[in-house]
């Protein structure tokens, strides 16, 4: 039996204004080491909220257990690390653990793709090594590395974004409605590849899509996304479980 990198129970997230708003709920959701999982709904079903509080870069309000443990070892407690603000202890899971592509892609613009890429070992203070160099090659883009950005066309960009991500070798890979932006054909072909990398590196995956028959095609397991008013009609709320 794999062991659990994710375990959340009763986790709440509420965004509201004038009592009215949105309320993002987990009953119950356990993750294993290397499985593929999808976050599968419409835009503002709270998928990317959802990615926020798993990337541990957003509080939630309430939350009876998530405890994550990346590395097979002793899982930590992420509500006690927010309600006691140790921020630290967060930053550091999320640099040492945890690779994050954005819609967006996120690459800065005024770094070279070769700087982009090499951030997340730098604030690791890893050593030189080809790293680089071959995950730039496995994903096609290794005669783009002294470029910037803005010369690279969209598919490229997810690309770089992605090798980033996966530079410093994390344990989990998020990835927020990555292909979005990018034709079938292209987003198919940068999954295909992403996911043999992280099948080679044993790296856990979570991506959020609002395309189902993508997701089928890449065998995840989905996440089911229920969406409704709640009792008192002021608040939308949506809920993911296993």
């Amino acid at each position: 039996m794999t062991s659990i990198v994710y375990s959340l129970r009763n986790v709440v997230k509420e965004r509201l204004v004038e009592n009215a708003g949105f309320r993002l709920k987990v009953p119950s959701i356990d993750i294993h080491a290397g499985e593929n999982i999808a976050l599968v709904g419409h835009s503002g079903c709270g998928k990317s909220t959802l990615m926020d509080i798993l990337a541990l870069v957003l509080h939630p309000d309430k939350a009876d257990r998530f405890l994550i443990d990346p590395v097979d070892g002793e899982a930590d407690d992420i509500d006690d690390f927010w309600r006691r603000k140790k921020r630290n202890r967060l930053s550091r899971i999320r640099k040492q653990h945890i690779g994050y592509v954005l819609q967006s892609g996120g690459l800065l613009p005024y770094l070279s793709v070769r700087e982009n890429i090499e951030l997340p070992r730098k604030l690791l203070k890893l050593p030189d090594d080809d790293s680089i160099n071959s995950i730039s090659r496995v994903l096609g883009i290794h005669r783009q590395l002294d470029k910037l950005p803005g010369l690279l066309s969209a598919g490229e960009r997810q690309r770089a974004a992605f090798a980033r991500a996966l530079s410093h070798r994390p344990s989990i890979l998020l990835a927020d409605e990555p292909t979005a932006a990018l034709d079938p054909i292209t987003a198919r072909k940068i999954m295909a590849v992403v996911m043999e990398l992280i099948k080679g590196l044993k790296i856990t995956l979570i991506t959020a899509s609002h395309d189902w028959a993508h997701v089928y095609r890449m065998d995840l397991r989905v996440l089911r996304q229920e969406a409704g008013p709640a009792e008192d009609g002021r608040i939308y709320e949506s809920t993911f479980r296993d």
